[in-house]
């Protein structure tokens, strides 16, 4: 425990706070901090309350807020974000594997779960499913000693004419979007070939095995790729 700060248990929408501000400055380098007005939004709550919480949270050492500048996770909150996060895609992976959920359905299920399941039935699971390294949407689980491994990926949308990549992760929750690139096959593991890009952010051909499909620049950008020989 960091010196100077009394920690009382965290409540579930602290829990949801620490991973949320964890979300906002992943992958943005060190020192980046999350905008007060970005969390409220991502929280569906007003400035005003998300203030208030910042203060609380800061008095008891997860994070570090300077108003008008943002907000970052200290190494506690980091530690607690990253905990939240291996229970959610744990719990996603399960749901997914043994109880027939599917990746278009897990996520709000997961969002419940996450706060009540203990860290022993978490283990539990993660011993079930062979450890696992990445939930159902490709997203990485960070391991049971907090530590995580992102790959580096690009946008589907940033790929050239002619360039072959195989998807790797899902960058969204929303089920309608995830319903439909299931149905079209762009899922972690498929393998596509750009065909051709529209100007101006239009559309993309794309080529998924034996077949054709387009899909809209906005919708590529949330499937991430790595790139294969061609």
């Amino acid at each position: 425990m960091t010196s100077g700060h009394v920690r009382e248990p965290l409540t579930r929408s602290a829990e949801d706070y620490l991973k949320t501000i964890y979300h906002l400055t992943s992958g943005r380098g060190t020192g980046s901090v999350a905008a007060t007005t970005d969390l409220a939004q991502a929280l569906d709550l007003s400035p005003a309350s998300v203030s208030g919480m910042l203060r609380r949270l800061a008095e008891q050492g997860y994070v570090e807020h300077e108003p008008y500048r943002g907000v970052q996770l200290t190494g506690e909150g980091r530690r607690v974000a990253l905990r939240m996060l291996r229970r959610h895609r744990l719990l996603e992976a399960y749901l997914v594997a043994h109880l027939g959920y599917t990746w278009d359905t897990v996520h709000e299920e997961a969002e419940r779960l996450e706060h009540a399941v203990s860290d022993d039935l978490v283990e539990r699971m993660a011993t079930a499913l062979g450890d696992p390294a990445v939930d159902p949407h490709g997203d990485p689980i960070p391991a049971a000693d907090g530590s995580l491994t992102e790959l580096a990926t690009t946008p589907l949308c940033e790929f050239g004419t002619g360039m072959h990549a195989e998807v790797r992760r899902v960058a969204t929750s929303d089920a309608e979007r995830l319903r439909y690139l299931s149905a079209v096959g762009l899922t972690p593991g498929a393998h596509v070939t750009v065909m051709g890009c529209q100007p101006f952010n239009g559309p993309i051909t794309l080529r998924l095995g034996a077949h054709e499909q387009v899909v809209g620049h906005e919708l590529a950008a949330l499937v991430l790729c790595t790139p294969l020989p061609h």
